[in-house]
């Protein structure tokens, strides 16, 4: 069998890198937007409220105390928890209280969100934050991403997943990015030729399965996951989905109630990879359950701890890189290509 003639569902040797399917799952609020509507933050209160989740320290003879000089998405130290894990979202984080000393990491960032000066605000790529300054709305690094992967000539397919309310906005700035060629910035994205489509869908989960909608689209995981997964394997171009936020948190924010994400390993041609700030290698406080099949097209799965499947499957957005570094989403995704790819040939040896 020639390695671009690798059918789909194959369970032989495995595709090369370039001729594998990625399947992007995609977060939205604080992976490639820095603002959220349910929340009604705007880029200065998002990007704070994110750098309370990734700066350390410890309760100290009954007072707060830094056990870090930078943000990190990981405790420097045994003991060290998360502003945000110690006291919830707290406003001003930056500009009253302990925050204060990261003062100028919000200000460098923010300076790196700007909207260029001498390009035009546009209603749907631009956004005015709380300071009267007009910043980004879709992160470049995203757009970046599409360009890097549609230059090496892979087949790939973005799925937005979030729990919030900013999709039907999102899928029509990509729309007119994508189809329309609008965004100021990114003037050639139409030569991709990724389809966007407009009607978001639903996943709705109980403790009888997962549901998913969309149009006059329906599957169940109650008729097998088996048909969940090649659901999502099959999509073409940009859509979106929204999850089920109220069983996350009935689930008490544990990997138990989080989006769905079928992973069959047997699969040579599809890899699956899910993007989201909320990852955590807490099994008890992250956002993905990963459900992994148990055998070549089976339809039984069993959850995938949250390490298994990190930098494989699994991207823990740092928002601070996203902002800074326009090839950081690529970085990512060709990391878990290349440890996917090791795995797999660990798995054939």
């Amino acid at each position: 069998m020639s390695d671009s003639s690798c059918p789909a569902g194959d369970t032989g040797r495995p595709c090369p890198r370039g001729h594998r399917k990625l399947l992007l799952h995609v977060d939205l609020n604080n992976t490639i937007l820095v603002s959220d509507a349910v929340t009604r933050q705007g880029t200065v209160a998002a990007l704070e409220a994110f750098l309370s989740t990734v700066t350390w320290g410890r309760i100290t003879k009954g007072k707060w105390e830094w056990v870090c000089d930078s943000p990190s998405l990981f405790p420097p130290c045994e003991g060290a928890v998360s502003y945000y894990g110690q006291f919830g979202r707290v406003a001003g984080f930056t500009s009253t209280g302990p925050g204060r000393k990261f003062r100028a990491v919000l200000e460098e960032h923010l300076s790196l969100l700007r909207w260029p000066s001498h390009v035009p605000e546009d209603c749907e790529f631009s956004v005015r934050g709380e300071d009267g300054r007009v910043y980004h709305w879709i992160l470049p690094s995203f757009f970046t991403l599409l360009q890097d992967l549609s230059s090496e000539g892979r087949e790939f397919a973005v799925l937005f997943r979030t729990f919030g309310t900013d999709m039907p906005r999102v899928l029509r700035a990509v729309h007119r990015a994508l189809v329309e060629g609008s965004h100021p910035l990114f003037p050639d994205l139409p030569a991709l030729k990724l389809g966007v489509r407009e009607t978001a869908g639903r996943i709705r989960c109980s403790a009888k399965g997962a549901v998913l909608t969309c149009g006059d689209e329906r599957l169940s995981s109650r008729d097998g996951e088996r048909g969940l997964y090649q659901y999502f394997s099959s999509m073409q171009g940009l859509c979106g989905f929204q999850d089920h936020f109220d069983w996350w948190a009935r689930n008490t924010y544990s990997i138990l109630g989080g989006k769905p994400l079928w992973v069959d390993p047997f699969d040579r041609t599809v890899q699956h990879i899910f993007i989201d700030d909320n990852i955590r290698q807490n099994d008890e406080d992250t956002i993905v359950h990963p459900k992994l099949f148990l055998d070549p097209g089976g339809s039984q799965t069993r959850t995938a701890s949250t390490t298994e499947l990190y930098d494989l499957c699994l991207v823990q957005t740092d928002l601070l890189r996203a902002i800074s570094d326009p090839a950081y989403f690529t970085q990512r995704v060709h990391i878990c290509q290349e440890n996917y790819e090791s795995n797999l040939q660990q798995g054939a040896s």
